[in-house]
């Protein structure tokens, strides 16, 4: 008898519960569960049809009366930075990066720990303690680093850590689960962008064709970020359509 749990996943739907992003509506999402030999690819599969992975499930919005989540993915080997994204470039051009087996560390914590209480003190992170951390990090059944970012090393000894990236590595591409990094650093601004331009010239370098930025939703301040890096490609009805800056719908 032959495993069908790959062509056959068994989905489930969560208890509707308060829109983290649009006020005053509620979210489901659809989710499976990412076991076994075939987990990369069964990521990588229902990635292309919007899901996005945390641990060892794949989720998607399924909410009631509402769209507004649209997945959107860089094309990498067409990427040209703008004026102001070169400038970011050479500010950071110092960063030593390194991908990293997926393991915690008490020094990512702390930063994350930092990042969250500066940018997100009241979001749905805010309560995790460092076994929560761990699981995010660790609990991971498809290929997948935490990308790190460190000031230059001085006398051999590592150089303080700036940002992470919780990153899976596909075979089209890159997908980026989560980032943070310092926030409160004048000589340090702009980090978060910084590391999306890092990942992009990564994955053009190695012929790697996008990388996944996870949900874009109209008129989210939160989200607007996510424009900037062009040509950007959406997931509209199904299908991948280039992203003018201004509408994720237009081709």
């Amino acid at each position: 008898m032959t495993d069908q749990s790959f062509r056959f996943p068994r989905f489930f739907v969560t208890a509707p519960s308060p829109c983290p992003y649009v006020p005053g509506r509620t979210e489901r999402k659809v989710f499976a569960e990412l076991k076994g030999p075939e987990a990369g690819e069964m990521n990588e599969a229902l990635g292309r049809i919007g899901f996005r992975r945390s641990q060892n499930v794949v989720y998607r919005p399924s909410c009631d009366f509402c769209q507004a989540c649209i997945s959107v993915r860089v094309v990498a080997r067409r990427f040209r930075p703008s004026t102001s994204q070169k400038k970011l470039l050479k500010r950071h051009a110092d960063l030593e990066v390194s991908a990293c087996e997926p393991w915690s560390t008490e020094e990512q914590w702390a930063l994350l720990r930092r990042y969250l209480a500066a940018r997100h003190p009241a979001g749905g992170m805010a309560n995790m303690d460092g076994h929560d951390y761990a699981d995010m990090i660790e609990q991971s059944p498809v290929d997948t680093v935490v990308v790190e970012y460190r000031e230059p090393s001085i006398d051999g000894r590592p150089g303080r850590l700036v940002g992470c990236c919780l990153t899976d590595k596909q075979s089209d591409g890159l997908s980026m689960i989560y980032s943070f990094y310092e926030t409160e650093d004048a000589s340090r601004q702009g980090l978060g962008n910084f590391i999306i331009l890092d990942h992009i010239i990564r994955a053009a370098r190695t012929g790697l064709p996008y990388v996944y930025l996870g949900y874009w939703i109209d008129g989210c301040d939160r989200m607007a970020y996510k424009k900037r890096f062009q040509p950007t490609e959406a997931l509209i009805g199904g299908v991948w359509t280039g992203m003018k800056p201004e509408s994720p719908a237009a081709a």
